[in-house]
């Protein structure tokens, strides 16, 4: 910086500093990985049907990139009451939201398939809580909380590292269509094996529905 004062050469390195730190604000403020405020896993609050647990099995940042083979995977946590759940998915820069509803069912894990996304959307999946209501089987204290917290994630048209390894493990599952796989084991793969508690089977059936 010939020719400038110590002072001024100081205020445009600090000016500068300023610019770029801006932009790589902006910069992570646009990028959906690190401000999308998901949640992969649902449930936990009070009541039988609301306290189950309902899990994405996506990346820890509950964002991800399904790749062209549009397969994503979710699991459901044990209940003596099992009802429908419902999977939503509606595009970040508007459109028509679509739905799908998986029957009600025992604890295991679901692959879908044809998933494939060409614009940002946000996936939500809860189960149909309602139902049990209307069937008499909610548990009276569960008027704190009248719908499951779902489990929330961004889909998004372009990978990185860590969706190409989801993707490995995923289309290994699809293997097992029909099958089982461990509870435990399975859910570690995404750092989620602190879920599995005694009140899970050691297995998980593994459910590939058309």
């Amino acid at each position: 910086m010939q020719g400038l004062s110590f002072k001024a050469a100081c205020a445009v390195t600090a000016s500068a500093a300023l610019v770029l730190g801006h932009g790589a604000s902006l910069e992570a403020q646009t990028n959906p990985r690190s401000t999308f405020p998901g949640r992969r896993v649902g449930g936990g609050t009070r009541g039988e049907c609301n306290a189950r647990t309902l899990v994405h099995l996506v990346p820890e940042s509950s964002v991800f990139a399904p790749g062209a083979d549009g397969t994503l995977a979710l699991v459901q946590g044990p209940t003596v009451n099992p009802v429908s759940l419902t999977m939503r998915f509606e595009p970040e820069a508007g459109g028509v939201p679509t739905r799908q509803t998986l029957q009600a069912a025992s604890a295991g894990l679901t692959l879908i398939s044809g998933a494939a996304v060409a614009t940002s959307t946000v996936w939500e999946s809860s189960f149909d809580c309602s139902s049990a209501d209307a069937s008499g089987g909610a548990d009276p204290l569960s008027f704190v909380q009248s719908s499951s917290p779902p489990a929330l994630s961004l889909l998004l048209p372009e990978a990185e590292a860590s969706d190409q390894l989801v993707q490995s493990v995923l289309s290994s599952l699809r293997l097992r269509c029909g099958a089982t796989v461990p509870a435990k084991e399975t859910l570690a793969q995404f750092g989620l094996a602190d879920l599995v508690t005694e009140e899970w089977p050691q297995q998980l059936p593994v459910r590939c529905p058309s």
